[in-house]
C-alpha cells in the first residue's frame, strides 16, 4: 500500500518501517487482535504526512529548478525473467490488467483509493477501515462504493 501510494519502494520502506516503530513504541501492550487496525492507522497517517511534505517539496523544486529522476538506479535485476511462471502470455496479460488498475486507482480520490485498498488489499472489515482511515463506517461504505463503481466504469472486462 505503502509503495502505490507514495510511488517509490524506498520511501515506502522508510514509511512502514516508521509506522511499525511507532506501533511498538506506543501500542505493544496493546492485544494482537488491535495491532493491524492500530498499523493501518499509523500507516494512514504516515502517508499522509509524507504525502503533504512531497507537494512542500515539489513546489520548491518547481521555484528552484530541481529534478529528481532517479530511473539510472533501478535494480538490473527487476529485468530477469521470473522462472516461478511458464507461460510468458499469461504474465503479460496479468501485468497489463495490474498496470491498468494501478492507473485506474491513481485517479480516484485520495479518500477512495484508501477505502479501496484497505478493504480490498489489506482485508479489512468496514470497523476496522474506519478506525485506520479515522472516520465513520458509513464514510468508509460510501468512499469504497464509489471507488468501486469507478474503477468498474474505468476496468470494465477487468473487474
Amino acid at each position: 500500500m505503502a509503495r502505490f501510494a507514495v510511488g517509490n519502494t524506498d520511501d515506502a520502506h522508510d514509511i512502514v518501517q516508521d509506522a511499525m516503530l511507532q506501533l511498538v513504541r506506543s501500542y505493544a501492550d496493546r492485544g494482537e487482535q488491535e495491532w493491524g487496525p492500530l498499523f493501518h492507522t499509523i500507516l494512514q497517517s504516515r502517508i499522509s504526512d509524507w504525502r503533504r511534505r512531497a507537494k512542500v517539496r515539489n513546489r520548491f523544486r518547481v521555484w528552484f529548478g530541481g529534478n529528481d529522476d532517479e530511473d539510472d538506479d533501478r535494480d538490473p535485476l527487476q529485468n530477469l525473467p521470473d522462472g516461478r511462471s511458464p507461460d510468458p502470455s499469461t504474465q503479460l496479460r496479468d501485468k497489463q490488467a495490474m498496470t491498468q488498475l494501478e492507473a485506474a486507482l491513481r485517479q480516484l480520490p485520495w479518500r477512495q483509493q484508501q477505502a479501496f485498498m484497505l478493504r480490498v488489499w489489506e482485508g479489512l472489515d468496514v470497523a476496522e477501515t474506519a478506525r485506520a482511515m479515522g472516520c465513520s463506517e458509513g464514510s468508509v461504505k460510501t468512499h469504497y462504493s464509489r471507488a468501486v463503481h469507478s474503477l468498474r466504469e474505468k476496468l470494465g472486462d477487468f473487474v
